[in-house]
Formats: C-alpha cells, sequence, structure tokens
C-alpha cells in the first residue's frame, strides 16, 4: 500500500473518531519529509545517468534484467560497500537502470536493502523504513547467496503507475 494511501486511510479512520484536525497537519507533514527524501535521493543519485560514473563509484554492472508477472525491475548494480553503511536515502545501495533502444541503460529506480537479522521470514520486528514507507519482505534471496532480507525500491526516475515504492514497473521493459 501506498504512503499516500495509508495516510488516507489513517485520516479517515481518525476522522471516524472526530478527530480530523490531528490527522490533516500530519498527513501534510508525512508527504512533505517524504517528498524531501526523495528530492534527495533524486539528486543525489542525478549523476548516475551516466553508467560509467555509478561504475566508478563502486556499482557493479549487472546483465540479468529482472522481470516479472506485475512489470519489470531492471539490471541491478550493486555497491557492496554501501550494503554494509548505515541506511540513507542519498547513498541507495543498488541502483536500477532498463535497456534503451540502443542498447545503452537509463537509470529508473534506486533500491535499499537489510539483511533479516534473524533470517525467520514469519517475524519481522527489524522491518527498517526510508520515506514513511515501510520495506517489502522480509523475503527470500533472489539467488542462492543472497539472504533473507528486506528491500524498498523507489522509483525516482521512471514514473511507475503502481505507485513510487511498488517492487515492479508495468511502464518499464527488460
Amino acid at each position: 500500500m501506498s504512503t499516500r494511501r495509508r495516510i488516507h486511510l489513517a485520516a479517515g479512520i481518525v476522522g471516524m473518531f472526530a478527530v480530523v484536525t490531528a490527522a490533516v497537519p500530519f498527513a501534510a507533514h508525512a508527504d512533505s519529509s517524504a517528498n524531501k527524501d526523495l528530492a534527495a535521493a533524486r539528486a543525489a543519485t542525478a549523476k548516475y545517468h551516466d553508467e560509467a560514473v555509478a561504475l566508478a563509484d563502486g556499482y557493479l554492472r549487472d546483465d540479468f534484467c529482472t522481470e516479472g508477472p506485475d512489470g519489470v525491475m531492471g539490471y541491478h548494480y550493486v555497491n557492496p560497500a554501501l550494503l554494509e553503511a548505515p541506511m540513507d536515502v542519498r547513498t541507495p545501495p543498488i541502483l536500477i537502470y532498463q535497456p534503451r533502444s540502443d542498447g545503452s541503460r537509463k537509470l529508473v529506480a534506486v533500491a535499499y536493502f537489510q539483511v533479516d537479522a534473524d533470517q525467520d521470514l514469519s517475524t519481522d520486528d527489524d522491518r527498517p523504513s526510508l520515506f514513511g514507507q515501510g520495506f517489502d519482505g522480509p523475503m527470500d534471496g533472489h539467488g542462492p547467496d543472497m539472504p533473507r532480507h528486506y528491500d524498498l525500491h523507489a522509483w525516482v526516475w521512471q514514473h511507475n503507475p503502481d505507485g513510487k515504492f511498488a517492487q515492479f514497473n508495468p511502464a518499464g521493459s527488460c
């Protein structure tokens, strides 16, 4: 569920108890804070529209374009040093690219990642959040060497009709 939907749902529930005036400033603040963080992520990653800059900064090129029944993600460029760093919206450990018709790649999204501390899919007491949004997961790794984890995609460079934080984008392509 998107942050905006959660805020509107919360405002509706609060409204049923006649406390609407308290919900409106909260919703405005939450949207404002998330928008500022999204703008910070966008500003910090603008230089990565040039794939060579991403590679020079330690992101590793991936040649597997992730797609699924709900759309595509794209190519995940991971910076191993940032996987271990404290989480910050301005330093995403994963950049997501999609192909252009000329064979080059365009930056479309960023992603954040955290290993599930207890590796138990039935618990989520260590779920992180950024942009006022809880991460997806915990989930199994997407490959044999990837641990159970949480992740959050932020489509800061490509519109996603399913929402800014949806895992897959039906408007993208591989």
